[in-house]
């Protein structure tokens, strides 16, 4: 299994927007533990409490500056300030329903945010820049088979459609520009620190805290479920070749479960997740107001074959390793010592945590 390499990382300038939110905070800490001189940029937190706060992420960075990728003097200011070698872009309107509700926000910030960042590092002289997208990003018709890279793009409501056109925004500025830009399109991410709504894992913990029953939209749906430190070493792995400037690297991966793995329904997840907090679960239906695909599944294979790339915490793992961050903020514990353990991939006591939520 190939992990991120700290001599490639140590001292390199990087640039990483959306570091506030869920994703964006565990890899500014994983970046801060393999040396890297990171600098944020980024909205304020969209939940409170956040990941960012209760983990110290501002104290993990070389700069945490606040801008919106929306804005060119902010974008501008950010790239002259970071002067970046390698740059990550997280910051996005990443949730479906606001999507729905609000579909030119979403638009604005997930593909003219995207074009307006790759332009402002044309002049910039960064060796990788990897473009997270989204497991949404496929025509997807229910039937279930794994995507893989190569299959036709067409997510259908504003989130997923605002992502499709971000993969091909970058293509634009790749062929164009002769930017060195991929893609990563990342499946359903589990771990702790995630406060937003309508995301499965913190929609349990919130009902387990409230002794409320689950509301569950489609109890039998299926996702790629992986963790999200896995899914941040996937995207180190990918800047570290394409800064490496790898002849052979494919301009989008997919990072997801292994083929072997077991498939987890919404409720099967749910269940281990409180079944790892000593928990009974109860819930009710709750159909969406909008349409789901009822199955999702990726192809990862060319990660894996491309990148070494393997997941430490698959599936159920995953979700227990969730539960175990949850029970010890519940504990009173220190996040920011246990968060940043975590990030460098340490042991800590969060196991004997778990059933005391």
């Amino acid at each position: 299994m190939s992990e991120a390499s700290p001599s490639f990382w140590r001292g390199r300038r990087v640039l990483l927007t959306g570091h506030t939110g869920f994703k964006g905070a565990w890899l500014a800490l994983r970046l801060a533990a393999l040396g890297a001189e990171a600098t944020g940029l980024a909205l304020d937190p969209p939940t409170t409490p956040s990941l960012y706060a209760l983990a110290g992420v501002a104290g993990a960075l070389a700069e945490d500056r606040r801008g919106d990728v929306r804005s060119d003097p902010d974008l501008a200011a950010a790239v002259a300030a970071a002067r970046p070698d390698v740059v990550f872009h997280l910051a996005a309107q990443a949730l479906v329903r606001p999507g729905l509700e609000r579909p030119l926000e979403t638009l604005e910030v997930n593909v003219m945010g995207a074009a307006r960042l790759l332009d402002a590092l044309r002049g910039a002289a960064a060796t990788a820049i990897v473009i997270v997208t989204s497991d949404k990003v496929y025509a997807n018709d229910g039937a279930g088979r794994a995507f893989g890279e190569d299959a036709a793009l067409g997510g259908v409501d504003p989130y997923a459609g605002s992502k499709s056109a971000a993969e091909m925004v970058a293509r634009l500025y790749r062929e164009s520009f002769r930017l060195p830009v991929v893609t990563a399109r990342a499946g359903n991410v589990v771990g702790g620190g995630d406060f937003a709504p309508d995301r499965l894992v913190p929609d349990v913990w919130r009902a387990l805290a409230g002794a409320e029953p689950l509301a569950l939209r489609q109890p039998k749906s299926t996702r790629p479920w992986s963790h999200v430190l896995d899914i941040a070493e996937g995207y180190l792995l990918y800047a570290e070749a394409l800064a490496a400037g790898r002849p052979d690297l494919p301009p989008a991966l997919n990072f997801g479960p292994a083929p072997d793995a077991p498939v987890l329904t919404a409720l099967e997840t749910a269940e281990i997740f409180a079944g790892a907090l000593g928990r009974p679960l109860t819930w009710r239906p709750d159909p969406a107001p909008y349409a789901e695909k009822p199955m999702l599944a990726l192809d990862s294979g060319a990660a894996r074959a491309a990148l070494g790339w393997r997941e430490r915490r698959p599936g159920a793992e995953g979700v227990r390793d969730a539960a175990a961050w949850y029970a010890a903020l519940s504990a009173g514990a220190d996040m920011a010592e246990i968060s940043r353990a975590a990030a460098r991939y340490e042991q800590s006591d969060r196991a004997g945590l778990v059933g005391r939520a």
